[in-house]
């Protein structure tokens, strides 16, 4: 009989995958999975009826509105100028740039309660920025949209800055040498390596702002049907000891973020295979 060696099992470059595994999964069932399943119990309490009459009260609504809309709309404010931000500070050289680099983290580091005292000081009718305008911008959807772009911009400009240090300037240049204006080295160059950096970062600021209450509790006014956000709708039926109505609530923004995520998740799954081939 020949002597054939068997092939001994590969081994793993990183020890520990089984035990590394299951601690992962321990972690995200105690932080992630369990308390949103929470949500979904409590409200299982409730009747269809009770649910949709709840979910489809018309000051509910409204808010549902005000919520999806400003955060939509502080997204993509935030996808077009932290780009902008994030190609200033990558291809220039200015004075003071890494004190301006380092105040984009500020909306990361300040309390969102601090923030949004500031910004309603700033913009309030009498304030030192609204007293010059003819319209009100605190106490109005575009004050929301104001706080929701302040928190959200260090999410866009961090996600897309590591993308662009990663492309050669020389890229530009060779792609201008062979006679491709700005418009067509951008589309063709640029966009293609940015694109998946500026999705993921403007879902990841459109998400942030669902979900704020700090900084736009102060500015927004919160007058129902109007300026109320569905977090303060949440929290006004905590406060009243409505649990099951707050879940409620809470089912519809959480159900509703996720479907929206996939779908900007399957957008970028798109944009990278068209890209990619």
């Amino acid at each position: 009989m020949s002597n054939v060696s068997l092939p001994k099992k590969a081994r793993r470059i990183i020890p520990g995958f089984h035990l590394s595994l299951g601690y992962t999964m321990l972690y995200v069932s105690l932080l992630v999975l369990l308390p949103l399943s929470m949500i979904f119990i409590h409200t299982m309490s409730l009747s269809w009826t009770e649910f949709i009459a709840i979910i489809t009260d018309p000051r509910a609504v409204a808010s549902y509105k005000v919520s999806f809309g400003t955060a939509l709309v502080a997204g993509i404010i935030n996808a077009i100028f932290g780009t902008i931000i994030a190609w200033v500070l990558v291809r220039y050289q200015f004075p003071f740039k890494r004190i301006i680099d380092g105040l984009v983290d500020l909306p990361f580091a300040l309390p969102t309660a601090v923030a949004g005292i500031a910004l309603t000081s700033l913009y309030a009718p009498n304030g030192w920025i609204g007293q010059f305008f003819e319209f009100k911008i605190a106490f109005s959807p575009l004050g929301i949209i104001i706080a929701l772009t302040f928190i959200g911009l260090p999410f866009v400009v961090r996600t897309v800055q590591p993308v662009l240090q990663n492309i050669s300037a020389e890229v530009e240049e060779a792609s201008a040498s062979l006679g491709a204006n700005r418009l067509q080295t951008f589309r063709k160059i640029l966009l293609p390596e940015l694109a998946p950096a500026i999705l993921t970062g403007f879902s990841l600021a459109f998400a942030r702002a669902l979900g704020e209450y700090g900084s736009v509790v102060f500015i927004a006014g919160n007058m129902p049907m109007k300026t109320e956000i569905t977090p303060l709708i949440i929290m006004t039926k905590l406060e009243q000891y409505d649990y099951t109505g707050a879940t409620a609530i809470a089912v519809v923004m959480l159900v509703t973020s996720f479907v929206l995520l996939f779908i900007i998740n399957f957008i970028q799954w798109l944009t990278n295979r068209r890209f990619v081939h």
